[in-house]
């Protein structure tokens, strides 16, 4: 009790299946028949439950070196609810293990047709696997960064770089952040030039059990939040893509609640008006995505930005059974506002207006943003 899953865990049992009584040892045998009975109908297949929550729209993540058969098929086949990739590369970036990074690189080189043997066949081989992304339907990418990357390169370092670790040697802390920077910036010029939106998701420390990493592997529940100074190079980041005109609309995902209101002004130093709200604050993820996390989220950008801009929730769980995480996010979003109207903060006379500020922030104002 008290932990999110249980909000989570009711909701899901109450909007899919119906079943309102409370989770316990005394209901669970009967609860568990009643789902597993009804998992085995149509309805209740993974499109079936897509259906039943009115999703229009799901993108996925995909590596680019993926072939996103899948997506193809579906898209074929005329699959009535859009299936669309979204662009993931984090693993061109990982160059900390050598061995690892060049066993990806040829991966990527089957892929694109491309021979990669240096920094430029890189970027070629990338920019092939964007463009057929872009084919598919994509127009996000995504970022799982642990701070943001913002040092100062030359391009004959870059090239250097590349060389040393495609030999198999390992780098220096500073030339991982190099390499890093000039990766991150050249990915986000791409998709300046496809009008894609950039996510970003900082600020985890992975894998911190090296028992259990070693026995069950990475992402297997052992990741925490991190603790880094980032708006410096935030700053230099976003402001070398403004300055160079390339700064494409952008979300970030904050994982260390100290960084709210970090976020909520930085967000404001790149606004340039040919989108509202070209520069987003994501919502509270990861370990944010609960009651507490989503309210402080949009309290700092309520007092620091414009709540009626934002995009609203998210879910990139596993599970089909996670869409009423979104109406969770709407629950907490009028509790907000209610709270407000009851209290005399907000004016109980405007509530059609603050009626269409959910609706937008809950559908309209990401549908617009991400051009769906």
């Amino acid at each position: 009790m008290r932990n999110p899953l249980y909000h989570w865990t009711h909701l899901e049992l109450k909007t899919a299946f119906g079943v309102e009584e409370l989770l316990h040892p005394k209901t669970a045998e009967k609860i568990y028949d009643t789902c597993t009975k009804k998992l085995r109908t149509p309805e209740f297949s993974a499109r079936g439950l897509m259906k039943k929550y009115n999703v229009e729209v799901v993108c996925t993540t995909d590596d680019p070196a993926d072939s996103l058969e899948h997506h193809i098929a579906l898209k074929n086949e005329g699959f009535e609810i859009k299936v669309l990739p979204t662009w993931r590369p984090d693993k061109a970036m990982a160059v900390e293990k050598p061995v690892e990074y060049r066993a990806y690189l040829e991966k990527l080189s089957e892929v694109s047709g491309i021979s990669i043997l240096k920094f430029s066949d890189l970027m070629e081989a990338l920019r092939n696997r964007h463009d057929f992304f872009a084919s598919v339907g994509c127009k996000l990418s995504d970022h799982g960064i642990e701070v943001f990357y913002a040092e100062p390169y030359t391009q004959s370092e870059i090239e250097n770089i590349f060389d040393k670790v495609y030999g198999g040697d390992e780098l220096s802390k500073g030339e991982i952040l190099k390499f890093k920077s000039a990766m991150l910036y050249e990915g986000a010029v791409m998709d300046w030039e496809k009008s894609w939106t950039q996510q970003f998701h900082y600020g985890a420390i992975r894998n911190n059990n090296t028992r259990l990493f070693n026995q069950l592997g990475a992402d297997t529940g052992f990741d925490s939040i991190g603790d880094f100074n980032v708006a410096k190079a935030m700053s230099r980041f976003f402001d070398q893509l403004d300055k160079d005109n390339k700064l494409a609309k952008t979300i970030i995902y904050n994982l260390n609640p100290k960084d709210n209101d970090m976020v909520a002004t930085m967000i404001g130093n790149f606004q340039d008006g040919s989108v509202a709200g070209k520069i987003q604050f994501g919502s509270g993820w990861w370990f944010l995505d609960q009651k507490t996390g989503m309210e402080a989220q949009m309290n700092s950008l309520s007092n620091l930005g414009l709540l009626s801009r934002f995009v609203g929730m998210l879910t990139d769980s596993r599970s089909f059974l996670s869409y009423p995480r979104h109406e969770y996010f709407r629950r907490i979003l009028c509790n907000l506002l209610g709270n407000d109207i009851e209290n005399g903060l907000l004016p109980a006379s405007e509530m059609k207006f603050i009626g269409e500020m959910v609706e937008n922030i809950s559908y309209n104002n990401a549908k617009n943003f991400f051009n769906f």
